[in-house]
């Protein structure tokens, strides 16, 4: 049976969630045993994985989290189409940490903050995460544009897009690194206020005629 027009086929779909299985035994694995000390070895048993399998989805151990960093823009998308486009950013941005897998990944907050220390310090690792950000800005462009009716390609969609994730960024690390932090969600809120967000969403742009 083919796979309905823009929805990856069942094949397609097994083998993401391979990817993300792999990524988050990673991660766990990261944040509570540090990067240097985790082989590929201990990544593909907690996966439940053979060697050869890991090494079918993953080049080699830095590449094994690109899927999270993907996984966690797409949760964004998704939430951006099903709210109505009249509905305020923010609030619409909000909710995707209200989601069952947002909520299950914040849920233990020493081990996720230990993972945003492991990302920010290992060079490979954030050459990985950054590197991971041109591919999310391409993603979340359409979903940002497709409420204001302007251009992907646009600039205020481009600066719109950066300024989102820039804000999850920065507080990712910010979050991470505070000796008493807040709850993420209430500091993400925070920074959206501070960005004004709502008031940045683009307005199609001009006719070139006009």
């Amino acid at each position: 049976m083919t796979a309905a027009r823009g929805r990856p086929s069942l094949t397609e779909q097994r083998r993401l969630q391979t990817r993300l299985e792999i990524a988050e035994a990673a991660a766990a694995l990261f944040a509570d045993r540090g990067y240097d000390t985790t082989t590929v070895e201990d990544i593909a048993s907690a996966a439940g994985i053979s060697l050869r399998t890991f090494y079918r989805y993953c080049p080699a151990k830095e590449d094994a989290l690109t899927p999270l960093f993907a996984s966690s823009v797409g949760q964004l998308v998704d939430v951006l189409a099903e709210h109505p486009a009249e509905e305020p950013l923010s609030a619409a941005i909000e909710a995707s940490f209200g989601t069952e897998t947002a909520e299950r990944r914040l849920e233990d907050t020493a081990r996720a903050r230990r993972l945003i220390r492991v990302l920010g310090t290992v060079p490979v690792l954030k050459m990985r995460w950054l590197a991971a950000g041109r591919e999310m800005q391409e993603r979340l462009a359409p979903a940002l544009a497709s409420r204001t009716g302007a251009s992907p390609d646009g600039l205020e969609v481009r600066l719109l897009t950066t300024a989102v994730l820039d804000a999850f960024t920065v507080t990712m690390e910010y979050w991470a690194w505070q000796d008493e932090p807040e709850e993420f969600v209430d500091l993400m809120r925070r920074a959206l206020a501070f960005l004004r967000l709502d008031e940045l969403q683009a307005e199609p742009e001009p006719s070139a005629d006009k």
